[in-house]
């Protein structure tokens, strides 16, 4: 089963709280032309058809979209934040663990930088200018 969310706008930052997996679905759920959708009996998030996060079934983690070569960089700099599974090693996929997350603020940026790297350049043009 799909859930498809209408476009609400722009996602707002909210600051000061400690993110969950509820705050995922939430923002994941707010941007332009995302579905919900069970694969491999987890959730996923899609914006024309391409996948952009994956929430694990523990719920303490999840993996986004991230170029290889900024992949390396992210997990050197934050590894208790950041890590890529060994069956994961040559997609271009990124595990973001929550706990670790300073805040909100974070958990959206995350979102939203792989959200554009799934949406379409046009969708991606217009949801910036009105972010």
């Amino acid at each position: 089963m799909e859930i498809i969310a209408p476009y609400a706008g722009v996602v707002t930052p909210v600051s000061g709280s400690v993110p969950d997996s509820d705050d995922v679905r939430r923002i994941a759920l707010a941007l332009p032309q995302t579905a919900e959708k069970q694969a491999w009996g987890m959730p996923t998030f899609r914006v024309a058809g391409k996948m952009f996060i994956t929430v694990p079934d523990d719920e303490t983690s999840f993996a986004v979209r991230c170029p290889m070569h900024e992949r390396g960089e992210l997990i050197a700099a934050e590894p208790e934040k950041f890590w890529v599974p060994p069956h994961e090693a040559g997609s271009n996929w990124v595990r973001v663990r929550l706990a670790a997350l300073d805040d909100l603020d974070e958990l959206r940026d995350i979102l939203v930088d792989s959200w554009k790297q799934a949406a379409p350049a046009d969708l991606v043009a217009a949801y910036l200018t009105t972010d």
